[in-house]
């Protein structure tokens, strides 16, 4: 056998980090969408996962997963438990390798642990609000011990037995992101709904933050589906070319369908359709040409696109729409190699029904998507229930809306002039400079509070709204957030086509200190500035003795 080629073993570990960092992009692109107090309990329910499944995956996962096949083609023999014993190279024609090129094993343990890392992380955007983080942990201890390592055996070792029967999955169409869908599904039925889902929404934090998570998820996208034939070649190439072109052409058609059903096109749809796409293009991206790829992000962006009614038509409550985008991306693309396979760019895949091979690829592609879904399914569900019953998978619902605190005891943004404020145990660089000047109101003498309501949009400049009051005669101006009730609930868009109806209307609160005789002028120029004298009040005031 050959020895380990330096040049590939580059190319796979620099892949390995790029699909690591894939794992922080999820966390932040699912974090983004989330409520504001379950940011940190979405983070970290991504991010343990490197934790957990790393250590799962040396000890027991791997072996199962690429271990010799014990006979069955359903999982490999417990050999390499923990590691021991590993042979130099891994076996030849593992993915697509040519026997004549090796890449030490420790590579390659260490690029397929990523994959089993971020695989069950998925299932966190379908769950956002609901997962009790200790029995989230053994979930993703066992599952990925129990579900993906034996589904990682079928179709990736060449002793599994679709491997053998000759389904095709360059990157993970089925062992990621089909066997995760298939998760979502039996994990939503153990957790439930969150409380008055479908009739309240919930809006999302960041949504700049969830553009960084996507461009994260797409950077680490050319390690995921680039280093699947672990060598620095032209296949290589041709899978990151594919990659991205899948991922271009899905953002297109996303935005087009939501200018035509919504009439905008929003940057969570644009960065929502390149997703779609790199989930679909995964189990093809070392098989099909360039123009396919196009095609299949074509196609991407418009199936997942009105996929996502089918949470609606289930039943579950997919918070972040997993379901629409990897579990539907994944079997699409998974059905479309069966259509777009291409042996002139890879001798050791298999021409599609397009390409005059007829319809024996598409048999098998279809087999493996019914074996992995149902597979899953019903692993996920016994696993899921059972941790349910042990220790509690669903949080209680007094905690949905709060699960930062909950879990963590801490809050995610201190924005607020309160939560800003310096606390007792709160480090002090030196002490507050006492005000300048006298006050301008003498201690004891009578003056008024005037206070009312503003449109948010003509006060937007704060120094024209302070200038023109002193102007009037202020003495002080406050300005803070306020919100009324509306008898007329305000539409506004969400991301992905989804609508609220806000029955708050945001108003800025404006209390103005002034003189008696300046009450006229003030509330002429708070007029002036579209404020409703039924939402105006006046008060009489004193100062208070220093």
């Amino acid at each position: 056998m050959s020895a380990p080629n330096a040049g590939d073993t580059a190319w796979v570990l620099v892949c390995a980090g790029l699909v690591l960092f894939m794992t922080p992009g999820l966390a932040a692109f699912y974090g983004g969408m989330v409520r504001t107090r379950n940011v940190l309990a979405m983070l970290q329910q991504n991010m343990i996962a490197l934790g957990v499944v790393s250590l799962t995956w040396v000890l027991v996962g791997y072996t199962i997963a690429f271990g010799d096949d014990a006979g069955s083609g359903l999982f490999g023999n417990l050999e390499l438990f923990g590691l021991a014993d590993l042979k130099v190279p891994p076996a030849p024609n593992l993915h697509v390798v040519d026997g004549r090129i090796t890449i030490p094993t420790l590579a390659f343990v260490l690029f397929q642990m990523m994959f089993a890392v971020i695989t069950p992380a998925l299932v966190t955007g379908a769950t956002a609000g609901r997962l009790r983080f200790g029995g989230w942990v053994l979930f993703l201890a066992v599952w990925s011990v129990v579900v993906y390592a034996p589904i990682a055996h079928w179709l990736w070792h060449p002793g599994g037995w679709l491997a053998k029967f000759g389904t095709q999955d360059w990157a993970g169409g089925l062992v990621v992101h089909a066997s995760a869908g298939a998760a979502v599904l039996a994990v939503l039925l153990v957790v439930g709904r969150r409380r008055d889902w479908p009739h309240t929404a919930a809006p999302p934090n960041s949504i700049p933050l969830t553009i960084v998570g996507a461009g994260i998820l797409w950077f680490g996208w050319f390690g995921f589906n680039g280093g699947d034939g672990l060598q620095a070649n032209g296949l290589a190439a041709q899978a990151v070319l594919n990659t991205h072109l899948a991922a271009a052409a899905a953002m297109l058609v996303w935005l087009a369908l939501e200018r035509l059903t919504d009439g905008h096109s929003t940057v969570v749809g644009a960065v929502s359709g390149a997703v779609a796409g790199l989930a679909t293009v995964t189990p093809t991206a070392g098989y099909v040409n360039a123009a396919s790829a196009v095609a299949i992000g074509a196609l991407a962006g418009l199936v997942c696109h009105f996929a996502l009614k089918l949470k609606y038509l289930l039943r579950l409550d997919d918070a972040l729409d997993v379901l629409a985008v990897h579990f539907v991306g994944g079997m699409l693309g998974t059905l479309l190699l069966g259509l777009f396979g291409n042996r002139g760019v890879n001798p050791l895949g298999a021409d599609g029904l397009f390409l005059g091979g007829g319809g024996g690829l598409l048999w098998r592609q279809l087999v493996g998507v019914v074996s992995v879904v149902a597979f899953s399914f019903v692993l996920t569900w016994l696993i899921a229930a059972g941790v349910q019953a042990l220790i509690g998978l669903r949080v209680p619902p007094a905690d949905q809306e709060r699960l930062d605190q909950a879990q963590q005891g801490a809050d995610a943004y201190h924005l607020g002039g309160v939560t800003s404020l310096t606390a007792p145990g709160a480090p002090r660089r030196r002490a507050a400079a006492a005000p300048a000047g006298e006050p301008a109101v003498p201690p004891g003498q009578r003056v008024r509070v005037v206070t009312a309501l503003l449109e948010p949009d003509p006060a937007a400049n704060s120094a024209d709204l302070r200038d023109a009051l002193l102007r009037a005669g202020a003495i002080s101006v406050i300005v803070s957030d306020a919100a009324v009730a509306t008898t007329t609930p305000k539409a506004s868009l969400l991301p992905r086509g989804y609508w609220q109806e806000q029955p708050l209307s945001a108003r800025l609160r404006v209390t103005v200190l002034v003189g008696a005789d300046g009450v006229g002028a003030v509330l002429d120029e708070l007029d002036r500035m579209g404020a409703r004298r039924s939402d105006t009040f006046v008060q009489e005031a004193e100062r208070v003795q220093s």
